[in-house]
């Protein structure tokens, strides 16, 4: 069972009709009180970093969640902003992130980008593993996923750092410390390569 975080993010619909057609249990929790218990927890992500962090704090979300990531250890993972979130800051915003892996968000350098428009990173492009992970098992690296962002991850540790995509420069695009997991993608925009990932993260 997969509970899903709802706190207006507009991607939910979809990621649940790729676990229907997976036939995964998943729920979507709109209140704190349906995330106790949980067996995975799963972030969602359209939206800018402080909008998200204060939903979720005015939510209530955010002291039931620290307790099940951080004391229960559920698997969690967030994708776009709800990975960004997972760090400790953004240059997006001034408020705090949830610090679940330690690092920063920080905008995309437009100086380095010959594309134009520069920003932001829009369309599809490859990621390099940096560390093996079951999350990626058998996702096509050179078919790649689907990006829409203009602020990425910069882990403090690089160990933390699953896959790394170009754009200008190398960026994290995939993201993982013990019981944590983000991916920068849009996994339900990414075709096969997205479904085998959530249908990986359902199976951790």
């Amino acid at each position: 069972m997969i509970t899903i975080i709802n706190y207006g993010s507009g991607n939910i619909r979809a990621i649940c009709n790729i676990y229907e057609k997976l036939n995964v249990e998943y729920h979507i929790a709109n209140s704190p009180e349906e995330v106790v218990g949980a067996k995975k927890l799963f972030l969602p992500g359209v939206g800018a970093f402080d909008e998200t962090i204060s939903t979720l704090d005015s939510l209530g979300f955010r002291e039931v969640l620290d307790k099940e990531v951080l004391q229960n250890n559920v698997p969690i993972m967030g994708i776009c902003v709800g990975m960004q979130i997972l760090g400790e800051s953004s240059e997006e915003g001034t408020l705090p992130g949830l610090g679940y892996i330690k690092g920063k968000v920080k905008k995309i350098d437009k100086s380095l980008l010959i594309q134009k428009p520069a920003l932001p990173h829009l369309g599809w492009n490859t990621v390099e593993i940096k560390k093996q992970s079951p999350l990626f098992d058998d996702v096509d690296i050179d078919f790649g996923f689907y990006f829409l962002h203009s602020y990425y991850f910069e882990c403090s540790h690089d160990e933390d750092v699953l896959t790394t995509t170009r754009y200008g420069s190398d960026f994290a695009s995939a993201i993982n410390n013990k019981n944590v997991f983000g991916v920068q993608f849009h996994p339900e925009k990414s075709h096969h390569n997205g479904v085998n990932l959530l249908h990986n993260f359902a199976k951790l």
